[in-house]
């Protein structure tokens, strides 16, 4: 190793430990935590439990753990190349409009201005996708999914399990009696 090497190591084992022992302390307090529990507390933990297996099996089966169906050369694929090309930036920006999904995202990796450098990546016209609960509102999630005309489809992943684009859905399959919700 060279001298800088060997010195940022020296440097960083310190926190290192520090982060390790932190780590333990809070496995600590959680066990503490469970064993004084109360036994509402404790049924209430195992039912969330159960609850959150049961809504990570259903994302597992209707394939929302996937960012899309996996056709680079189907609608999805193509858009997600445009959409990735465009910005690098893991946040990305979906909203509905009248007749229309709009894919928008920053030009590039940025911490300052995010929201004021957003520019719009894609228009989907509601006539070529659809955005879908595929869930059907049976578990609280944070994943929605556009699907394309010609079958191909795309995750979306949410900052919150309800968000307005999950009421959207909502509103719209109660409205018209159907799974999907045209955007």
């Amino acid at each position: 190793m060279r001298p800088p090497a060997m010195a940022g190591v020296a440097l960083a084992a310190p926190f290192m430990l520090i982060g390790l022992l932190l780590g333990l302390l809070a496995t600590c307090v959680e066990a503490l935590q469970a064993v004084l529990a109360t036994k509402e507390e404790r049924d209430a933990s195992r039912s969330e439990r159960r609850a959150a297996k049961i809504r990570d099996r259903a994302v597992t089966e209707h394939g929302l753990d996937k960012t899309f169906d996996g056709d680079w050369n189907s609608a999805a694929g193509q858009l997600l190349l445009r959409w990735y090309g465009h910005s690098s930036h893991h946040q990305r920006l979906v909203a509905l409009t009248e007749g229309r999904i709009v894919l928008a995202s920053p030009p590039k990796r940025v911490s300052i201005r995010r929201e004021s450098l957003v520019q719009v990546v894609a228009e989907i016209p509601a006539d070529s996708a659809v955005l879908e609960d595929p869930l059907r509102n049976e578990h609280a999630s944070d994943r929605l999914r556009i699907r394309f005309t010609d079958g191909s489809w795309l995750t979306l992943i949410t900052e919150e399990r309800r968000s307005e684009l999950h009421m959207h859905v909502m509103r719209r399959s109660r409205a018209g009696g159907a799974d999907t919700a045209r955007g």
